[in-house]
């Protein structure tokens, strides 16, 4: 068992354990977070590549109880273009994360994330139809920023989020559009070999952890009051803008 655990300090396994906790709270009350809560502070401990692999990992297999119940309530004519759009468009992500200097694709992000936020907190709302295509293109910007860094929420939460729709159906958009995309994503990293064996040691720890994070927050989702939903998903947004800024490094790595 030690030699499995090798490649981690136990004193880092007990940091990241931390983190994945706090992220699975996030993930099972809001549907979505997770990535921008432990990607960066991962990145900071090993390579891009192997945190993006593990958490893409550990999402998929320990979300699926929460896809199952979503399923009932979300929005498929929204939903499905923009999982299309982000399983087609992840492959370019990744190449990105494969080929691209890591500082150019943070600025980036920041960038892209940034704006988001602002459009919301401005009181945009967009008043249109989802289309098929604005649906597809949403999604599309979400593939990319999802192969690039796991941080493929922010469009799609914006997207959603403008349309005024009850908490509920919200987030069970988003738990089932990242349940599809993520299988893009996961044949987009076998592909870049990504899932190397640190990823497997890794799972070993993590599983357990998450799955209990997003059963608490699962369960504190169905008590909470609405407005927090939406007031919490800004501040989720603005803190995957702030730890993504590399002119803040010296604060989060």
């Amino acid at each position: 068992m030690l030699e499995i655990f090798s490649s981690f300090p136990p004193n880092l396994l007990m940091f990241l354990a931390a983190v994945l906790f706090i992220a699975g709270c996030v993930r099972g009350f809001a549907g979505f977070g997770a990535g921008m809560i432990f990607m960066p502070i991962a990145t900071s401990v090993m390579l891009p590549s192997t945190a993006a692999a593990s958490f893409l990992f550990i999402d998929g297999i320990v979300a699926l109880p929460l896809v199952i119940r979503a399923l009932r309530l979300c929005d498929w004519p929204t939903v499905l273009p923009a999982a299309i759009g982000a399983v087609i468009c992840v492959h370019f992500g990744a190449w990105l994360l494969a080929s691209t200097d890591v500082l150019v694709l943070r600025w980036s992000i920041f960038a892209i994330v940034t704006g988001l936020l602002l459009l919301l907190i401005s009181g945009w709302r967009y008043n249109g139809k989802a289309t098929w295509p604005v649906s597809l293109g949403v999604g599309a910007v979400a593939g990319v920023l999802g192969g690039i860094s796991q941080v493929s929420g922010p469009p799609v939460v914006a997207f959603w989020l403008s349309s005024a729709r009850e908490p509920a159906i919200v987030r069970a958009n988003l738990i089932v559009f990242f349940a599809l995309s993520s299988v893009g994503t996961f044949f987009a990293y076998i592909l870049n070999g990504f899932f190397t064996l640190q990823v497997f040691h890794l799972l070993i720890m993590a599983i357990p952890v998450y799955a209990l994070a997003i059963y608490a927050g699962s369960k504190g989702f169905s008590k909470a009051n609405p407005n927090l939903y939406r007031k919490l998903a800004y501040v989720l947004i603005a803190l995957a803008a702030l730890t993504s800024m590399p002119a803040l490094d010296p604060l989060f790595r």
